[in-house]
């Protein structure tokens, strides 16, 4: 009788596995509303879809990658944000990754910053690949998007761990009642802002903890600032962070509760 126990524990322990490497197949879209005075009438119901921590590798096919994209275009976004992050393991994962991230489909454009894994395999020739693909690449640069006659400013800064960051070019010409978008691969750049001239953060790196007690805590987030930034929508004193689980992984290639996403966010100007 004392064996049934131990076998309960085992098939729990079994299936606790088996999910694991399950969930990194499992993408979803988590949609985010975002409600701000600055957001221009032209752009009140735009979407934004962010894709960040690719990690096409050893550990994720260039299949996952073409259907992460089909995923994406699938939800008609208009403008897309790429965070970082876009291979592992060896630099001949980055051109067949950007051929297919070339393919994404935005009306008001495809913008995308460098993440610490991009530099460890090649920064320069993910830039160029980015480029070719026919992203905008805006690590520290920004560009007015216009619709309508009126604009948003959407700004990147290179990555906190093995890039450089300047956000003038993202603030400096922006007025106090424009709609400013900065995309940093890292969240806790966060925290190191000091303007309050920037509405909407976008940012990866966490996985979301890749491996958590049931969604609610991780033992392991890659952070400064602990379980702050390890996902979803964060408010902070000078900005509203959005920090993505990101879509794949890093070894070992599991997840537990913290599924890969595309974020969707839709801007809604309030009233």
């Amino acid at each position: 009788m004392r064996t049934k126990p131990l076998l309960y524990i085992v098939a729990a322990a079994i299936l606790i596995v088996a999910y694991a490497f399950l969930e990194p197949y499992w993408l979803t879209v988590r949609e985010v509303h975002i409600t701000d005075p600055d957001v221009p009438a032209a752009f009140d119901g735009a979407t934004i879809a962010f894709l960040a921590d690719i990690h096409h590798g050893p550990q994720f096919s260039l299949s996952r990658v073409r259907h992460a994209v089909n995923r994406t275009n699938q939800l008609h976004p208009d403008i897309i944000l790429l965070g970082g992050d876009y291979v592992f393991g060896d630099p001949s994962y980055i051109v067949p990754c950007f051929k297919e991230l070339a393919r994404l489909q935005a009306p008001l454009g495809r913008f995308g910053v460098l993440g610490n894994h991009d530099h460890w395999q090649g920064a320069v020739l993910t830039s160029e690949s980015m480029i070719k693909a026919g992203i905008e690449w805006i690590n520290n640069r920004a560009q007015w998007v216009m619709r309508n006659g009126q604009r948003i400013r959407i700004g990147g800064v290179g990555d906190l761990w093995e890039g450089s960051q300047d956000i003038a070019a993202t603030i400096d010409d922006a007025r106090d009642e424009d709609f400013v978008i900065l995309v940093s691969h890292n969240p806790d750049y966060v925290d190191t802002l000091t303007t309050t001239a920037v509405d909407l953060v976008f940012s990866g790196h966490t996985h979301g903890g890749q491996v958590t007690f049931f969604g609610l805590w991780a033992p392991f987030v890659p952070s400064q600032y602990g379980q702050k930034y390890r996902t979803g929508v964060v408010s902070t004193a000078r900005t509203t962070a959005i920090v993505s689980n990101g879509i794949g992984t890093i070894p070992p290639p599991v997840r537990f509760f913290a599924r890969p996403e595309i974020v969707l966010v839709y801007l809604h100007r309030s009233r």
